[in-house]
């Protein structure tokens, strides 16, 4: 089952605030494709800078650990880091010789580095001391002096116009410069414009660093509202739709200043029906979060998610076919390929990912399995690459990994299987309930609700949430009271009205 919106078949962005969170949905073509989670008490790191300090160095790992505040040290890889010399060249041979990381690094030494990738179980941070900053446009490159253009971009002509135009104000700001894929058919002075935004930008910064002394935060990218107009927006978004009219407000005004074409397609969304529940993204959210995935034929995937990798199993199930067996295989994996393509953005599936399709026997068929999920990944902003099929059949990718999965960001492991599983932590249970009462609310005319729930849920509700009960009391002026049910899992509650 997929998400249909109303309206036409272009593509829109929904966007649920609620005080403690932030949800985006993207939806190609009436078809929710990805879901995005921001939680004021875990916001993302990726695209943050940091001055921080050394305090391990690992010559076996050619890394190095870095404080730079969090719970725990991030990590540096010595390909990450930028030299202050050139590497040595060997005169012998000509040939370049690879840096050592104990030459580039000292404990106890200070770096201006930026995030790359986020905490994910219980890895650190990733780093690079290659810092980049994002704008509409471009991506400015503080330790390079070239032009590039993203290869997203196909058109020779096109390409060849943008980095003329890029190497003609270079000549004036100075910098390095790669050029996006939203670049494509920018007018010049709005390149122009974001250069000097960024260039502005990188300066402040500068003076951070200088004014810095020890471990601090030097620049945190935007929240993930600002985010979606300067990274997802473009000409195929027909809609942005907000149900905060503060947030729209901010959206609005952020992007008269630096993305005035998309101000007439924000739009606040009024209705008392909550959005996500409009437009059948609720659902969709608690599908991505089973093992098992539907295929319109009566096929199905299994998706297994571990820490070392993801596995894809591909089954015909129902599928009985109307020609042949290896016709039948064929067509349940043509599906697959785009139901898989989908399931990677959805639940922003990373790493390393094994695809187990359905053995075929013809080459040709193959192949054309593997251009049909190419096809389909290539709306994804996430990297990845796909090999041939193995020997076995199988089918190995890889898929930029920078923040957590879906999965990761709504689940914590099972106490009571001893992580053979998930469920969900107690937080996305009380702002699950929040949603109900509000729902509640906006149907019924109740004097009063009794939350019935599990005793860590309610804790939390007591405790870390105190604050948003309050709040959310006064915002529907009705009293709330909770009861814990000892025989209640995490994931059950019951709303009553009084």
């Amino acid at each position: 089952m997929t998400t249909r919106t109303e309206g036409g078949t272009g593509d829109d962005i929904l966007i649920n605030v609620t005080p403690r969170e932030t949800r985006v949905a993207v939806v190609e073509n009436g078809v929710l494709q990805e879901i995005l989670i921001e939680r004021a008490g875990k916001r993302g790191l990726v695209g943050n800078i940091y001055q921080g300090r050394v305090c391990r160095v690992l010559p076996g790992m050619e890394a190095a650990f870095v404080d730079i505040g969090l719970e725990r040290a991030a990590f540096l890889h010595v390909s990450d880091i930028r030299p202050e010399t050139p590497p040595d060249v060997d005169e012998t041979n000509s040939d370049r010789t690879e840096p050592v990381i104990t030459d580039l690094v000292r404990e106890g030494q200070e770096l201006v580095v930026q995030v790359i990738k986020d905490p994910i179980g219980t890895k650190g941070a990733r780093l690079t001391t290659h810092i980049t900053l994002p704008s509409r446009f471009l991506v400015f490159l503080a330790d390079a002096d070239m032009a590039g253009v993203s290869v997203k971009i196909d058109g020779e002509r096109e390409r060849q116009r943008l980095k003329e135009t890029v190497n003609a104000f270079r000549a004036e700001l100075g910098g390095g410069y790669i050029v996006r894929t939203a670049a494509e058919g920018a007018e010049p002075e709005a390149l122009r414009a974001d250069m000097q935004f960024l260039q502005r930008l990188w300066q402040s910064i500068r003076e951070r660093i200088s004014q810095t002394s020890g471990i601090g935060v030097l620049y945190e990218d935007l929240p993930l509202v600002l985010r979606v107009l300067r990274d997802f927006v473009g000409d195929s978004v027909e809609k942005v739709r907000i149900d905060s009219r503060e947030t729209c407000q901010r959206m609005l005004q952020f992007a008269d200043q630096f993305v005035p074409d998309m101000a007439p397609r924000l739009e606040h969304y009024p209705g008392e029906r909550p959005i996500f529940e409009l437009y059948g993204i609720e659902d969709e959210i608690q599908r991505a979060l089973g093992k098992k995935v539907p295929l319109k034929s009566g096929g199905y995937l299994v998706v297994d998610q571990t820490e070392a990798m993801t596995t894809i199993d591909v089954n015909t199930g129902a599928y009985v076919g109307h020609r042949n067996l290896e016709e039948t295989i064929f067509k349940t994996n043509l599906e697959a390929s785009a139901a898989i393509a989908r399931q990677l953005r959805l639940r922003n599936l990373g790493g390393i990912i094994i695809l187990d399709f359905i053995d075929m026997l013809s080459e040709e068929h193959r192949q054309a399995v593997l251009k049909s999920l190419e096809k389909h990944l290539e709306k994804d902003r996430a990297r990845s690459h796909i090999s041939q099929v193995s020997p076995l059949g199988l089918v190995e990718m890889t898929r930029k990994r920078t923040r957590e999965s879906l999965e990761q960001v709504l689940c914590e492991p099972c106490p009571l299987c001893d992580g053979r599983g998930t469920i969900k932590t107690a937080e996305t249970v009380c702002y699950e309930i929040f949603r109900e009462l509000l729902r509640e609310t906006r149907q019924y005319s109740p004097r009063q609700f009794i939350v019935l729930a599990a005793p860590d849920v309610v804790d939390a509700m007591l405790d870390h949430e105190s604050t948003s009960v309050a709040q959310l009391e006064a915002f529907i002026g009705i009293p709330i009271k909770f009861q814990a049910e000892t025989l209640y899992t995490r994931e059950q509650y019951d709303v009553v009205l009084m």
